[in-house]
């Protein structure tokens, strides 16, 4: 009988998601798998729903066949030679990951990557994406109505935004931001901050999380290359949503023509163009990947450049939360219940809150906690169908060799203890531990 191992979460107290529920437990269950679920006392379902599920509840992992989690494992928690599913943050070489990896490869474990869950078009098959464009957008509108009043002193319809944790679901947070939505239609923004221009970075399932919120508020959606003599267009009753692709985002350096392939093979080609359209940016909302190899679309040499002018940006909302990557401004990550933080351009300085000189940052690392159950749900039933494969392959076979569906032979970053190839390139960050 094959043992899957369900860890418990502990990268903090906000983290209460599961990658399977107990139903999908059960279903496990009576398929003729065990199942140990690591007791947690914050987790979204309790020890008893996963015991009534028919799941052992314990603090002991060890005898496991397969482990699987949310978020990253602390190296103590890692078994030997063991299987691991979960979003590891090592790919990009994140600093911070690579004690986890090192450990990882001295204890011979096999190490797959939900991120890394793709089909043959490339597009991710297991993910939280959607919750955490619901969650980010949510937790950027209550800092804009507060950065509004606290630091500029406008009273704003956004000051009835409360943070995505505080609602109970995100039908419920749509069905309470539509009377916000009503009275900007019916009384307006102030002037000061008009136009009111959301920048909406990338279009896919993070993106679709933040469009899904906006639709609460009257929204007019136009294209970045109408933005020369937008700021003449003082609308009151609206706000201005402009959602940039790769095309508007960037330029090849030589000159050539855009190609959207050639983009996403060889970004280090690619130079932004963003600089363009920044001065125009009041709510800046990141929702794109990003690797090392692309450009910067938020640099700090223009934040510095408008430091201390009363700028137009009032909030930038990262989304995807890569620490000092496409959005330089982001140099650490915050919690649902303090998503802000201050980031002075010039002196670098960093202050929690929502007041002070500087840019308002919204960088929570793990947005789709706020939402923990339907987050949960929803991963689950992406996750399900692939679990009897996991749970079944000969892992002492080498990867080619594995009977896994090829989506998740593309997850795997490192196989009984060796980086797979396309990520021999971590070594090198690895010796940077020594």
């Amino acid at each position: 009988m094959k043992v899957l191992g369900i860890i418990k979460e502990t990268k903090n107290h906000w983290e209460k998601r599961v990658a399977l529920n107990p139903s999908a437990v059960n279903q496990l269950v009576k398929a003729g798998y065990k199942v140990k679920v690591q007791s947690s006392p914050i987790r979204i379902y309790s020890d008893s729903e996963y015991l009534a599920a028919g799941a052992e509840i314990t603090d002991d992992l060890r005898g496991c066949d397969f482990i699987l989690g949310v978020k990253e494992i602390p190296c103590a928690e890692i078994q030997p030679g063991i299987p691991h599913l979960f979003f590891s943050h090592t790919i990009k070489g994140q600093d911070y990951n690579m004690p986890m990896l090192r450990d990882i490869l001295n204890k011979k474990v096999t190490l797959l990557d939900y991120e890394l869950i793709k089909d043959d078009q490339g597009r991710r098959q297991v993910f939280f994406g959607k919750f955490a464009g619901d969650a980010g957008m949510i937790d950027t509108l209550w800092g804009l109505g507060q950065r509004l009043k606290l630091q500029y002193g406008l009273d704003t319809p956004f000051l009835k935004v409360k943070r995505a944790y505080e609602y109970d679901s995100v039908q419920d947070a749509i069905e309470q931001l539509k009377p916000v939505g009503r009275e900007i239609r019916e009384k307006g923004l102030p002037p000061e901050i008009l136009p009111l221009n959301f920048f909406l970075m990338g279009y896919g399932h993070v993106a679709s999380g933040c469009r899904e919120i906006l639709d609460s508020l009257p929204v007019q959606e136009r294209d970045p290359e109408e933005l020369e003599g937008i700021s003449d267009d003082k609308d009151p009753y609206h706000l201005n949503l402009f959602v940039f692709k790769e095309h508007h985002m960037v330029e090849r350096k030589d000159g050539k023509d855009f190609d959207l392939q050639d983009y996403f093979h060889n970004c280090e080609k690619y130079q932004s163009k963003m600089e363009k359209y920044l001065p125009d940016c009041s709510v800046y909302l990141n929702a794109i990947y990003w690797g090392p190899r692309c450009p910067v679309f938020l640099p700090n040499s223009f934040l510095k450049s408008i430091q201390g002018n009363s700028p137009k940006l009032i909030i930038i909302g990262d989304i995807t939360c890569d620490i000092e990557g496409s959005v330089q401004a982001t140099v650490k990550a915050t919690d649902p219940d303090n998503p802000i933080f201050i980031y002075h351009a010039v002196t670098g300085e960093v202050v929690d809150g929502l007041k002070g000189d500087g840019f308002a940052v919204c960088a929570v690392d793990n947005f789709p906690c706020e939402f923990s159950r339907e987050a949960s749900d929803f991963f689950t039933r992406a996750l399900l169908p692939y679990m009897a494969e996991l749970l079944e392959a000969d892992y002492t076979k080498p990867v080619e060799k594995l009977s896994l569906p090829a989506e998740i032979k593309g997850a795997c970053i490192a196989h009984r203890g060796r980086l797979l190839p396309e990520y021999s390139n971590l070594y090198e960050k690895l010796k940077d531990l020594d």
